[in-house]
């Protein structure tokens, strides 16, 4: 059953098929309501496996819940890059027995607003929304008794710190804290929702949309923070707590559901989709072979099995599995997409690049929403250094399309640093700093920065170089600082002329020893074992500094905290060996 914006399938019948695609219609036009100008539908499609029997949906979910006295599902809400699917059970029981399932799509929805909707209000929607039930005219969020039992066993956080926690914040990582998190999180959305007059949640959400810091954005929504405070801490501890319930209406004809009756392979063939998304590769390739020997000419058998290959590192393999597919349906995005992505992922022949960047440009024709295709397209563009503004507007829309992928953002620097525009590259890595979720992508993140930093930085030192010499009435010989003249603790300076950065760039482990500021200007040492390197900064401010496995316990001031301190520290030389080398970045150990 396929209604506007869901695909339903199911070995039921056709009069559950439509009940579950306009429930979860409904479902999406609660959002729409309540978040206007919020871009709530995905990229890719969503497709719901609405299954009936406990044996036909044991077949589907995840291996670890097969095992004996696992946990048992009544279902499930499973994220791809390119595929978005809700595996249920029409026969489950329990109060909330989909509750995973509508927490999971609140955040799919949220997803296009995740460089801008702050933590709390992510979690705190996704915790509310769990407890939706649908009915045929309306539905009813109900209370989260776990989380308030919580609330009322353990002190609230100051909601200003709420405000501010992010993906970075121990609150959001440590299981115990996080569960205060969580159980906060929830409770605010929750109260929020109860006040008698118009919810200022929408104010909020259109304030932090223009930019608005967090902090300041609650101020002007919610009120005084203390007064909030003690409201909210009040409400946690009330004997009752209301049911929400919404009319709900689509805007969607039951004329626009379209019913087609699934053959066996088709039927085959969807299942093994899932079930490679799933991680269930050997059922999936039985399942796949099953369906070629029977249809051949199945196009998603062939997505499929290109993606088994893909996954599993058989790029050749993958590359000829979606190239069949390509063939047998040119009007398959995927098919496209996915033979040029990973047509890239190894050396192109020449004549094989004009087809890659047709089948990328064909796949965004294709489904204009899906993100990928445009990062591919971008990377493919900037890699060969031509159209760099094309794919500079390529990359933006990659990110507009799917706000947190922080792999997006970075590509966005990478083109806009072909473009020698480090200080516009600076900015983008700085925002996706914030979204970075894992110390793998922080650290990514980290290195592009100090990268883009050090070039704006080089860029800043020419063009002012360049502004001083245009001032000056003749080009004179470069500046030197005479031996024998002493900084203001009587310390001899070092003896330095003109840098020239060609020169190799260098790493050093150490100690950090006589340090000396003048102004901006740094010297400083590394003691190794065998000697000391002496260094230099015309303008420590540009110096990027790091800490390895511990956080300083407040803001660093190069000029008195180096000192004996071990640190791994980069340096560039000149292209004259007589000048001092320059410092790069210092990165702290304990």
């Amino acid at each position: 059953m396929r209604s506007p914006h869901f695909i339903v399938a199911t070995n039921s019948n056709e009069k559950q098929a439509r009940r579950i695609a306009d429930q979860f219609e409904r479902m999406r036009s609660v959002f729409h309501v309540l978040f206007p100008k919020l871009q709530i539908d995905p990229g890719a499609p969503i497709i719901i496996l609405a299954v009936n029997g406990e044996k036909d949906f044991r077949a589907l979910e995840p291996e670890v819940y097969l095992a004996k006295g696992q946990l048992k599902l009544a279902g499930l809400f499973l994220r791809t890059e390119d595929k978005n699917y809700v595996l249920m059970r029409l026969d489950a029981e329990g109060e909330h027995p989909y509750s995973v399932i509508y927490h999971e799509y609140t955040h799919l929805i949220l997803a296009r607003s995740a460089e801008f909707l702050p933590l709390w209000l992510n979690e705190g929607l996704a915790e509310f929304f769990q407890n939706t039930e649908i009915h045929e005219k309306d539905i009813s969020i109900g209370p989260s008794f776990q989380n308030i039992q919580l609330l009322r066993r353990q002190p609230l956080l100051p909601l200003p710190a709420l405000f501010t926690i992010d993906h970075n914040s121990p609150y959001y990582h440590e299981e115990n804290k996080g569960s205060i998190f969580y159980a906060e999180s929830w409770a605010f959305v929750h109260y929020l929702f109860a006040q008698n007059q118009r919810s200022p949640l929408g104010d909020y959400v259109d304030f932090l949309a223009k930019k608005t810091d967090p902090a300041t954005a609650a101020s002007m929504a919610f009120g005084d923070a203390n007064k909030l405070e003690e409201n909210l801490a009040r409400y946690v501890h009330q004997d009752a707590f209301r049911n929400f319930g919404m009319k709900t209406v689509t805007e969607v004809d039951d004329l626009q559901f379209r019913a087609q009756l699934l053959a066996p392979a088709q039927a085959d063939a969807l299942r093994a989709d899932f079930l490679t998304c799933n991680q269930r590769t050997k059922d999936a390739r039985s399942l796949l072979t099953q369906v070629l020997r029977e249809d051949p000419n199945n196009v998603s058998a062939h997505e499929t099995m290109g993606y088994l290959e893909f996954r599993g590192g058989h790029l050749d393999e993958a590359k000829k599995w979606y190239a069949q597919a390509v063939q047998l349906d040119s009007q398959s995005y995927l098919a496209h997409y996915y033979y040029a992505a990973i047509c890239m992922q190894e050396k192109m022949p020449s004549e094989e690049e004009a087809q890659v960047e047709n089948s990328l440009r064909r796949s965004i024709k294709l489904n204009p929403s899906f993100a990928p295709s445009f990062d591919r397209l971008a990377v493919f563009l900037g890699s060969r250094h031509r159209e760099l503004e094309e794919a500079h507007m390529m990359g933006l829309t990659a990110v507009s399309l799917d706000p947190s992928n922080v792999g997006y953002r970075m590509n966005v620097a990478n083109v806009l640093m072909g473009l020698d525009r480090a200080k516009d590259a600076v900015m983008v890595l700085q925002a996706a700093a914030k979204l970075a979720k894992t110390p793998q992508e922080s650290q990514w993140v980290d290195n592009a920065l100090m990268h883009a930093q050090e070039v704006a930085a080089e860029r800043e030192r020419i063009e002012t170089e360049q502004r001083l010499m245009n001032t000056q009435p003749a080009a004179g010989a470069a500046t030197t600082v005479s031996a024998g003249t002493e900084d203001e603790k009587g310390r001899p300076r070092l003896l330095r002329r003109e840098f020239v950065a060609n020169g190799p760039r260098r790493f050093v482990t150490g100690l950090i020893q006589d340090v000396r500021c003048d102004s901006q200007t740094m010297d400083l040492g590394v003691k190794t074992a065998s000697r000391i390197i002496s260094l230099h900064s015309d303008n420590y401010y540009k110096i990027s500094f790091s800490a390895l496995g511990f956080q300083p316990s407040s803001d660093l001031k190069p000029c008195s905290d180096l000192e004996g301190r071990p640190a791994k520290v980069e340096y560039q030389e000149s292209a004259d060996k007589s000048v001092t080398a320059r410092v790069v970045a210092v990165e702290l150990h304990k």
